[in-house]
């Protein structure tokens, strides 16, 4: 198999730029740790994020579009291969040498052609009961003399093709004569001088002498006369017969255009063929090229792949196929929101303003310094999360946290913090739909499935103008994905206000949360900011109070 997988750290769906740096971060410290770790992101990323990650010159992280097995998570390393035109001799010894039971053939320019197995080799060797006519084979004679371990004692052209049968001369001349054709490959013991000649006066085109018997030189001398070949072989003519019968090509046996898969294609999606195909091995291609082998054998258990979770802890947020991956690690400043595991994991979730804030202490817990591009990374998250320590969800540690990673990045809070706001803060060319799922969060809050997104802004006229369609647009999120609510934060960072547009039922709830005039598609909330702190309890609470009606 494969090296170990990595693991994954990873943010939610529609990430934020917490998301994004936290899992950047984390993943920085599991790698000083010594694990193999690889930052990951579940979607696209926003124009404050692509910001921060420009300023500090950090590459973006793996996309994640799921987690569902795929081939790749199966495949074997393939490094032996066998080429069409090699014999059956060959394929036998690569077989028993690297203990194999399928190998792929490929032309001679190591194109894949074909596939053969044991059972094909199995099934060959029971065709050796009768001797086959060669001329139906392709072998050639260098072939036979490779095979047989021969001392050439007449040459002739050895890439010639055989075009004649293999035939035992036992019994007496006469019986011998009745059974020899033209062109037939003879297999001889200790004769005398007169039967040899005999044979070679048959027309035929080599003569094998077996057990290293006696070849005269006038049997030579007729046998040069007629342009054959006469061999010498230490083997006696049994084993003789079976390894002119290996001299077949590979390419006679093997099962040509074999079902293939793609190291992207679904575990899911490949079982029906291999059902129906019921092979024991298939070739993976990728870019027409052999990249390994997927047995059957190994669909029944895949290894998982490994996720940590940063940023969030419910199923809802998390990448898609999340319940398919061992999640091994949880590192948040939510609440905790039904993510199911089969056995204990480490969690660290506390609360603060950011993931960020946590990421970067634990850092300093196992003295893992923090580079300057990763310090402006965990910084950029709080002053994201917090919008510049305005939101009611910073604390102490938050800022503190903050002036540290500002002085490892050589910023200054205030002026990088505005300037990386402001670059998130226009809505730029994004559709209304587009804007109805910026940094979207799932939530289910008593009965109701509920989706909160939030955008940020400096000026927000320029969204409120669209509301006609961004309502249009949660409708239809509604309709569509089974959600009963659609809500949009339009966040006003200089004002630090809310206006909160909502789409779907129960409109209720709304009113009853917040103590507003619900019948409208908005409400204005002045100094709430923070969606986890300001909108879901109120929501949470809403609905017991709605239920004891």
């Amino acid at each position: 198999m494969k090296s170990t997988k990595p693991i994954y750290v990873t943010g939610h769906r529609n990430p934020d730029t917490d998301s994004i740096c936290s899992a950047i971060g984390y993943a920085h410290l599991k790698q000083a740790l010594g694990e193999n770790a690889v930052p990951a992101r579940a979607g696209k990323i926003n124009a404050e994020t692509k910001y921060a990650l420009e300023h500090f010159k950090v590459e973006q992280p793996l996309l994640l579009t799921d987690l569902y097995p795929r081939v790749k998570d199966i495949t074997l390393d393939c490094k032996i291969v066998v080429r069409q035109h090699d014999t059956l001799r060959r394929l036998g010894e690569v077989m028993r040498e690297h203990d194999l039971k399928s190998v792929p053939v490929t032309d001679s320019k190591g194109v894949l052609v074909g596939i053969v197995t044991v059972s094909d080799l199995a099934k060959r060797y029971f065709q050796e009961l009768s001797m086959q006519h060669l001329s139906e084979m392709r072998v050639r004679y260098r072939d036979v003399i490779g095979a047989t371990d021969s001392e050439v004692l007449v040459s002739g052209n050895e890439s010639d093709f055989i075009t004649g049968s293999v035939r035992i001369a036992a019994g007496s001349i006469k019986m011998i004569q009745e059974v020899i054709e033209e062109n037939d490959i003879v297999l001889v013991g200790d004769r005398h001088d007169e039967t040899l000649i005999d044979i070679v006066n048959q027309g035929i085109s080599c003569l094998i002498v077996t057990g290293s018997g006696r070849v005269s030189a006038d049997v030579i001398e007729a046998a040069e006369a007629k342009h054959m070949f006469v061999l010498s072989t230490p083997y006696d003519t049994y084993t003789v017969a079976r390894l002119i019968n290996q001299c077949v090509p590979i390419r006679r046996i093997m099962h040509p255009d074999p079902v293939c898969f793609k190291p992207l294609d679904l575990l899911s999606d490949i079982k029906g063929t291999m059902e129906e195909t019921n092979y024991r091995n298939y070739p993976v291609m990728e870019n027409g090229r052999l990249v390994g082998l997927v047995s059957r054998d190994q669909l029944m258990l895949p290894e998982r792949d490994r996720v940590i979770l940063v940023d969030h802890n419910e199923r809802g947020q998390a990448v898609e196929g999340i319940e398919e991956a061992k999640i091994v690690e949880i590192i948040d400043h939510h609440r905790l929101g039904g993510v199911q595991t089969g056995e204990p994991i480490f969690t660290r979730v506390e609360p603060v303003g950011c993931t960020a804030t946590i990421v970067s202490n634990m850092h300093w817990e196992h003295d893992v310094e923090i580079p300057p591009s990763i310090a402006g990374l965990l910084l950029s998250a709080i002053l994201s999360d917090t919008v510049l320590f305005k939101s009611p969800t910073c604390t102490p540690r938050d800022k503190k946290t903050a002036e540290r990673l500002a002085e490892i990045a050589g910023v200054d809070i205030n002026e990088y913090g505005m300037a990386m706001l402001k670059a998130g803060s226009g809505i730029g060319d994004m559709t209304p739909a587009e804007i109805a799922k910026n940094d979207l969060k799932e939530f289910q809050i008593g009965d109701y499935r509920i989706i909160v997104s939030q955008i940020s802004v400096m000026d927000p006229k320029e969204v409120m103008d669209l509301e006609p369609q961004l309502i249009e647009a949660m409708k239809n999120i509604c309709e569509k994905e089974g959600f009963d609510m659609s809500l949009v934060m339009v966040t006003d960072i200089l004002q630090e206000a809310t206006y909160l547009l909502f789409a779907g039922s129960p409109r209720t709830l709304i009113g009853e949360a917040f103590k507003k005039d619900a019948s409208g598609t908005h409400i204005y909330l002045p100094g709430v900011m923070s969606r986890k702190k300001q909108i879901i309890p109120p929501l949470s609470e809403a609905v017991k109070r709605i239920a004891k009606k």
